[in-house]
Order: structure tokens, then sequence, then C-alpha cells
């Protein structure tokens, strides 16, 4: 029987995933105009590393370059690296003259950029640093009577949290330096191709291992005549499947709009370290199912006999004895996660939990598939295309940048490092693989169904396909962000779905229980 935590952490796990469904990465918002700019620069974003008081920050920050002014050098050899002076006065619409040589930093509003950039200028600043009055890193265009061709100073838009780190540490009184050039990233990172890997990997791990878990029947304790009643007892490690239905799965995706728009108005540093607490809590007992269930198919004699724990319950030797190994890692990867090497672990606990959620939760036919992958297909679209006119700004991506007071960021991501000079991490959503998975999942055990079999090698390939397609899709818009299952329940549902009607199939999947 499936206990009531284990229930809990399923469903939990589904909605936080389908919360957090959407790949995350670098957004640009709109053009807000350029009609009148004579010399108009390519939009680049700027890579800003920064020293206080002489002492390098670990992290660095992003802007977005002007399309008029002088552009930004693309190698950190041919940067220069200057004083940060406020602007004086603080929206830098009129002269000052305490910015020579120095790269002058001013909050946006009252006059125009192009207006701005003449007063920078004209004060001999060597750059003007605009912060937002948000989040996000508008485009800075000219007005339809504005001429740039006098502006020779780079022009950079940052992002408000950004500014007020640096305004706060010269309010102190010390000593900022910026260095701003726009390296050129790479048409093809190798790390996206990790992720796809591992992505993949996962999907087909999880639809196939209580399968490559089962015992080994042709072990001596089986030749000997031994009784099922009597072999020895695996199902500790095992899970009795959660059935979803077409009404549970749009209440799953009705409960994940909700959450996310309360993390999006309500978040705080607090309320992330309770979803790290929540994530730790499921990798805990996904890494233990996954390890007890190893074990216990390679070594079926390996501690049987069971014990009573008060409270608990009654659970084998081998359950308890590996119960330490699982909670040591997560508190480890908690002391650990702003690390270089932070992001192993969190890879970890994540495949794990999602393995073990995949054991637990079954969709039983088309029908649900069609129910949950839809839905998911509309949210994905809404919440990242949509939101932005409503929210303005995409709700999903600010949620899955964590608390921008205390750094912390939603551990429901797989992320693996980026190797170029921009540094940071390429992400993918747990519900990008979660999802998709369920329907993988469910075509591997068709293949017990003589007539309905054959079609889990096509959703492979098709989930394969739509990822390939996400990435793709990532590159050509220039790194906006993409809802993956936009591209991944076509390339999934619609192709299972077509196949069966031309196999003549549609029927019996849509109606099927296949538990």
């Amino acid at each position: 029987m499936v206990s009531y935590a284990d229930r809990f952490l399923c469903c939990v796990s589904i909605v936080v995933f389908l919360a957090f469904s959407d790949s995350v990465s670098p957004i640009y918002a709109a053009d807000i105009g350029s009609s009148g700019c004579k010399n108009v620069n390519e939009i680049l974003p700027v890579k800003i590393v920064i020293w206080v008081n002489g002492a390098e920050n670990d992290d660095f920050f992003t802007g977005l370059n002007a399309k008029f002014g002088a552009q930004l050098p693309t190698k950190l050899a041919k940067a220069s690296r200057m004083n940060v002076v406020l602007s004086d006065p603080l929206n830098s619409c009129s002269r000052s003259s305490k910015v020579s040589s120095s790269i002058a930093l001013s909050v946006r509003g009252v006059c125009t950029f192009k207006e701005k950039a003449d007063s920078a200028q004209s004060g001999g600043a060597g750059s003007l640093l605009v912060i937002n009055n948000n989040e996000d890193l508008d485009q800075m265009g000219c007005g339809k009577n504005d001429t740039s061709k006098n502006i020779n100073i780079p022009i950079v838009i940052i992002s408000k949290s950004d500014g007020k780190m640096i305004q706060d540490n010269l309010a102190s009184g010390k000593k900022v330096e910026l260095l701003l050039y726009s390296p050129e990233r790479p048409d093809v990172e190798f790390s996206q191709f990790i992720l796809w890997f591992t992505s993949v990997s996962v999907v087909i791990l999880a639809s196939i291992w209580e399968v490559i878990t089962a015992p080994r029947q042709n072990d001596d304790h089986y030749g000997d005549g031994q009784s099922d009643a009597e072999a020895p007892n695996i199902v500790e490690s095992k899970f009795e499947s959660i059935i979803l239905s077409p009404k549970g799965a749009i209440s799953f995706l009705i409960v994940a709009s909700g959450l996310l728009i309360v993390l999006f108005f309500f978040m705080s540093s607090w309320f992330v370290w309770l979803l790290i607490v929540m994530f730790c809590f499921g990798g805990i007992q996904g890494m233990h199912f996954c390890l007890l269930s190893s074990i216990s198919s390679c070594f079926q004699n390996c501690g049987q006999r069971n014990l009573q724990i008060p409270i608990v319950g009654e659970y084998s030797i081998l359950a308890i004895s590996i119960f330490p190994f699982p909670v040591i890692f997560a508190v480890l990867w908690v002391i650990y996660r702003k690390s270089t090497f932070g992001w192993i672990g969190q890879d970890i606990l994540g495949i794990c939990l999602m393995i073990t959620v995949l054991q637990m939760a079954h969709m039983p036919n088309i029908k649900v598939a069609v129910a949950l992958l839809c839905s998911a297909f509309c949210y994905d679209i809404f919440w990242v295309f949509v939101s932005p006119l409503i929210f303005h700004q995409s709700v999903m991506i600010a949620v899955a940048k964590g608390s921008q007071s205390s750094g912390e960021s939603i551990p429901m991501l797989l992320k693996v490092p980026r190797i170029d000079p921009w540094g940071g991490y390429d992400m993918i959503g747990f519900g990008d693989i979660l999802l998709p998975g369920l329907l993988v999942a469910f075509t591997f055990r068709l293949r017990n169904k003589t007539v309905l079999g054959g079609y889990f090698l096509w959703a492979v390939i098709g989930y394969a396909i739509g990822l390939f397609l996400t990435y793709l899709g990532l590159y050509l818009m220039q790194g906006h962000g993409q809802p993956a299952l936009m591209y991944l329940v076509p390339c999934t549902l619609g192709l299972l779905v077509a196949l069966s009607a031309v196999r003549g199939d549609l029927k019996d999947l849509w109606s099927c229980d296949c538990q």
C-alpha cells in the first residue's frame, strides 16, 4: 500500500514540478523604440565585473547595451576598469562635473536615454550606466526626433537590484570599480548537449527502472522450488501505483498556477528556503528508494530481516542501514549548494526524486495524457509568453530566479555550468522531464499488451526531438526563454496519437487501463 507520506510526496512533487516546468534562460524585454537612431548598434548582453575597495566580486552583473553610442569591446584584454560615480543629478538629465573619466551611474526616467547620454558625455564620463526601474533589461533606443551621431561613449542598462547594490556600496563610502565588455557566446554550447542527454537518459531510466531493478529469477534460492511467498521480500523498495485521472490532471495545473502566482507576489528568502527543505525531503526519499531497489535487486539476501521502529513502522535492516547516506548527502548539498560543484548534488537529488515520482504516478491511458499534457502545454505558453503582457515580466522566469535579496534560487531544476566567458548555467525545469516522462513510461508498460505494444521507442525519439527543438528555438530566438512543453507535447503526445490512429489503436489506448 502507498503510505500517506508517499502520496503527499507524489502530489506535491507533481504540483511543484508543474509550477517550474519552463526551461530557464536569459530573457530581454521588448524594444521600446529606436526609429531616431542614426548609428544603430547590435543589442548585445554586457558582462559587468565589479570591484569593491579593490576586491573583485565572485559574481558579475549582466547588462544590455543601447542601440546608440559606442560599442563595447568583445575581448577582456581591450576593456578598461573605471571608477563608478553617481550622476548629479542622479537622473543625469543635466550636465555633471563629477563624472570625468569615470562610469556615470544614473537612474531611469524624467528625460530620454539620449539626453542622459548627452549629459554624461558632456561631463567627461567614459561610460553611462542606467539603472532600470524593474528587474528586466529594456532595450534603449532613440526617440523619433533624436539623433545619436554625436554619442561616442557606451551606454548600458542594468537591473534595479544590481543598481541598488552599487548605490549602497557608494553610499557607504566604498570605492566601486567596473569593467564592461560584451564577450561573444559560442554558437553551440556543450553544456546544452549534456543537459539534453541527461534529460533523455532520465526519462528512459525512469521508464524501465522497475524492470532493471526486478529480482533476478535465476538466483540459487529461486532454483530450489521456493514459492513466491517464501521468496525474499523485496517489495519494500517498490511503490503501489497512484493512478492519475483527467480531473486530477487538470487540478494539478490549477494548483500549480496558484502556487506560481503566490510565489511571484510573496517571494522571500524564507519561502525559497521552504522549497529547498521540501526538495531535500523529496530528494532524500528518492535517493533512498533508488539505492534500496538497486541493492535489493543485486543482493537479494542482504538485510532481509525487519525491525519495528516506534511511530515510523516496520522496515528492513537494509533500508535502515542505508538511510543515513541520502540524509548526509542532502545536508552536504545544502551546505555547499552555492559552490562551483553544488550543481552536481542538486542534479543527483533531482534525478532520484523524478525516478521515484515516475514509479509512483502512472497514466492509465491516452485520455489522461491528453488532459494533463494539453493543459500543461497551454500553461507553459501562457506563463512564458502571455504573462509579461499582464504582469510586465515573465512570472515563471521571475520566480525561477528566486529571491533577489538573499541570492537563493529555486532548486527544482537540472542545471549544467556553461563553458564560456559568461559562465552561469543551462537549466531545464523538472516538469519538462516529469510530464513527458509520464507518457513515455506509459508506453513502456504497454509492452505487456501484445496488441498495443511498440510505442516506447517512438515516444523516446519524440521526446529527444522535442527537447532538441527547444534548444534550437532558444538559439534562434537569441536566448529568449522558451516554453519547452510547447515543443515536447506535440513531439510526444502528438506523435503517439497520430501513430496509434494510423495503426488503428487509438480507441483502445484512449480507454485502456494500463497500470
